[in-house]
């Protein structure tokens, strides 16, 4: 969807962010907006200036109920599995009453990021190669008023260790989407006064939207090749290039289809 960086609050750093699943509405349940646990995204890096990534940081996502088979609630005396992200209020990671776990792992890879040289990257603390996602923004009851939702979110922070380079930061979640923008008016053969008052149709369409992030926090030292300040970078999703649906899918998420062959680089719009 977009791509982005800029000079980190940390003098020495650099952010990496790529926003993807676009145009999220507050209201997105009961599934909000997860990622695709069959999908490659990749963040691509090109120090030296040739158009191909020398350096490339790719997440992979899992899905899973957490207790195994999902929540269940009592009614009438009988325990009911529900379709719920959560069964009650939620304020730290994997707490009793949140139905899912979204987590992710990332791969630095140097070189061709098929072939090229691939290190896990790790939290600095626990030294485990998975990291935890926060659920969407759901609301105020289920994560508390005023900043509940950002104290909450400010959990999945993770410290990580990056092969080679000194440590980073990596966080993936539901932030606002960065664009301000007329949206409609300007697909609409830009029928719009860009300099004109946010009136009539200059309002920012995108105002109540959210986006999912992606974001690492690098060292400048680590992504740069020798003394040249200038890097690239781009990113892509990825799917199998086979599919095959299983009529009798197991219980559980993203049962429903095998998957396999090649990565196939897919359109981002």
């Amino acid at each position: 969807y977009m791509f982005r960086s800029y000079e980190s609050g940390r003098s020495g750093f650099v952010t990496l962010i790529a926003n993807y699943a676009p145009l999220q509405d507050a209201y997105g349940g009961p599934n909000y907006f997860a990622l695709d646990p069959n999908a490659l995204y990749e963040i691509h890096l090109d120090n030296n200036g040739d158009a191909k990534e020398d350096i490339t940081f790719q997440f992979r996502f899992n899905h899973a109920f957490a207790s195994g088979t999902g929540a269940a609630l009592n009614i009438g005396g009988k325990n009911v599995a529900v379709p719920l992200i959560q069964v009650g209020p939620v304020t730290a990671p994997n707490g009793a009453t949140q139905n899912t776990r979204e987590t992710f792992t990332v791969t630095m890879v140097r070189g061709d990021r098929r072939s090229g040289t691939r290190s896990a990257v790790t939290h600095a603390t626990t030294g485990s190669s998975t990291f935890d996602k926060p659920l969407d923004n759901i609301g105020e009851k289920t994560f508390g008023a005023g900043n509940g939702y950002a104290q909450y979110a400010a959990q999945f922070v993770h410290p990580v260790k990056l092969p080679g380079c000194a440590d980073g930061r990596v966080f993936v979640g539901q932030r606002k989407d960065p664009f301000a923008v007329p949206l409609g008016k300007i697909f609409d053969l830009i029928n719009l006064n860009p300099l004109g008052p946010t009136v009539n149709g200059n309002t920012d369409t995108l105002a109540d939207k959210n986006v999912t992030s992606l974001i690492l926090e690098v060292p400048i030292a680590c992504i740069t090749q020798g003394s040249e300040p200038v890097v690239g970078g781009w990113t892509t999703a990825s799917l199998r290039q086979g599919r095959l649906l299983d009529p009798t899918p197991r219980p559980g998420l993203s049962t429903s289809a095998l998957k396999g062959g090649a990565w196939g680089q897919v359109s981002r719009l």
